[in-house]
């Protein structure tokens, strides 16, 4: 969540009252329900996207990933066009825009017609979302602002909840035979009559004296940025070539032009789009690195987790829905308690919430390795439920708590830099831990098929096949299950499986012998997911350690101070 600068509320229009009120909540809210739906419903359809556009696990990643980004790099102008051109005029064209990117994307055909749908659906979310805080702000009268800003805070939860269940649900009933699609096309419906009722009662506003928009700013920092993650999660398909390592330098040192270029802005006193100085308060530059460690770590999981349970046990899209809600349920319980204990305990509820994060983390971690294959959604419920409550507790007052000491005038740049740091941080997480996690499934599948040789030999033996035969037989098998491992393609049939194939028809009873390699396959798969998931959450769980320490940069504010800051956060206008 993030705030601008107090004078953009300068301009406002008459006060929505009574029935005309609830309805302008009731349409904004809607219109961030399904931006916020959209982040996590895609997660349990990854598996279904990949049978069948027969995506690779890198254009899986810019699935989501590219969302992220594209919110990040147009989510602090779109609040400053609002404030400039009309939040009306640019939640309209925001909405609209999502709502065609939503029917795109469900008609895609391709991978890369998906990707591209998807930037274009977090373009226009970025444009409509930060109107909805400002709307509240402008339109709502102040007695029922209150209420209207909680409704949207258990909005950001019930989104969380029901994301990956909805999706789950619409996969499972395969409606009109679309698969994964009707994730997407619901959104249609739901934007035509969000767009038709917005056009008619929901008020414009301007503010007076608008900051200028830093659009160089902007190009410099999204093109640095893609710098950075188009090589991590490309890399991989691609063979690692030089000039991937050339793309890495390239996007750090655009970073530090934009930092230069930010601070020169501000010195010659136009609005840059990150105000340099903001660094020279007491932990506001931990508290960015703090936000970039926690969502780096924190949304890959969700995917990585669903791929396991999906493409590696065999799951169904609803079984992960239903098996993700303990966290979605923990996440809304920590968020409501940390309301309570954050005045009292200042930055130690942080402590108490990355603790909780970094056992439940653990506590799955070892549920994996311990059930293998039978692992089963209520082995997984109670971890998965301390995780959340963990991530709850630590979510809900981190940005109150990193922008406690900064100056009221700079609260709207400052928590808008937070805003976009953490969708940046997502898509680098998301681009890192990723391409790690589907790297892994090649570096470790020898290993675990060498573990299997002797159970296999025994089997193979039994079947009446020559000491030869069996031989050739098994390293066939080991080399295409490491091939189809290593395949970026999780739907190709690598060469060296055809292979095998051929050679099992030119055995007697060659039949049994593809049955019980079948089955080993099938073992071993599950084998070799379990252990890269167990790795990747072992990293999760070295970042929010680190995220634990970074905590003490934080100011120490609690009870009064802490109040005043929300105080006068609620007095400016909030951009997403």
């Amino acid at each position: 969540m993030a705030h601008a600068d107090t004078r953009a509320a300068a301009t406002q229009p008459s006060r929505a009252k009574g029935p005309r009120a609830g309805l302008v909540i009731a349409l904004v809210l809607a219109a961030a329900f399904m931006q916020l739906v959209d982040v996590s419903i895609v997660n349990v359809a990854v598996a279904e996207v990949q049978q069948d556009l027969g995506t690779t696990y890198s254009q899986l990643q810019w699935v989501l990933a590219g969302y992220t980004l594209a919110f990040a790099a147009l989510l602090v102008p779109g609040g400053r066009l609002g404030d400039r051109y009309g939040r009306k005029r640019m939640f309209l064209l925001g909405m609209t825009g999502f709502t065609i990117a939503s029917l795109l994307c469900g008609a895609a055909q391709t991978p890369g017609m998906l990707v591209g749908s998807r930037l274009l659906q977090g373009l226009t979310a970025a444009l409509m979302y930060p109107q909805v805080y400002s709307v509240i702000q402008v339109t709502v009268p102040r007695k029922q602002r209150g209420a209207a800003l909680g409704a949207l805070g258990g909005i950001i939860g019930l989104a969380a909840i029901t994301g990956p269940l909805v999706g789950g649900l619409l996969i499972q009933a395969d409606l009109f035979h679309w698969g994964w699609r009707p994730i997407f096309l619901v959104n249609v419906p739901i934007g035509v009559v969000t767009v038709l009722l917005a056009t008619r009662y929901l008020p414009e506003s301007h503010a007076d004296d608008p900051d200028p928009i830093d659009w160089f700013g902007v190009a410099l920092v999204t093109t640095s940025i893609g710098a950075l993650v188009y090589p991590l999660v490309q890399g991989r398909d691609l063979g690692w070539p030089r000039w991937s390592l050339g793309m890495l330098v390239a996007g750090a040192c655009g970073l530090l032009v934009f930092a230069v270029y930010e601070q020169y802005r501000e010195r010659r006193g136009r609005a840059p789009l990150i105000r340099m100085s903001l660094f020279k308060t007491r932990g506001f530059t931990g508290g960015l690195v703090l936000v970039l460690l926690f969502y780096g770590a924190f949304l890959p999981f969700f995917l990585i987790f669903s791929v396991y349970l999906q493409a590696g046990l065999g799951h169904t899209a609803l079984y992960t829905g239903v098996a993700l809600v303990p966290y979605a349920l923990g996440s809304g319980l920590g968020s409501g308690v940390s309301i309570a204990l954050a005045p009292r305990l200042g930055r130690n509820v942080l402590h108490i919430g990355l603790g909780l994060l970094i056992v439940g983390t653990c506590w799955i971690m070892w549920t994996v390795r311990q059930h293998g294959a039978g692992l089963h959604t209520l082995q997984l419920l109670p971890s998965l439920l301390v995780a959340g409550l963990g991530f709850g507790l630590t979510v809900t007052p981190l940005v109150t708590l990193i922008l406690a000491k900064v100056p009221a005038r700079h609260a709207g740049s400052a928590s808008g830099t937070l805003t976009t740091v953490q969708q940046f941080g997502s898509a680098v997480g998301i681009a890192v831990l990723g391409t790690l996690f589907f790297g892994m499934l090649g570096w470790h599948s020898n290993a675990v098929t060498t573990h299997q040789v002797p159970a296999i030999s025994q089997q193979v033996s039994s079947t009446g096949l020559s000491l030869s035969d069996a031989a050739e037989s098994i390293r066939e098998y080991k080399d295409c299950f490491h091939d189809r491992a290593s395949e970026k393609d999780a739907t190709a049939t690598p060469a060296s499986c055809r292979l095998m194939e051929t050679g099992m028809r030119k055995f007697h009873r060659g039949g049994e012998v593809a049955k019980i390699l079948a089955t080993s396959a099938k073992q071993a798969k599950q084998a070799d997911f379990a252990w890269s998931v167990q790795r990747i959450l072992f990293l999760q769980v070295v970042l929010f350690a680190a995220c634990f320490l970074i905590v003490f940069m934080l100011p120490k504010v609690q009870g009064e101070e802490l109040a005043e800051f929300e105080k006068q956060s609620q007095d400016a206008v909030i951009i997403g």
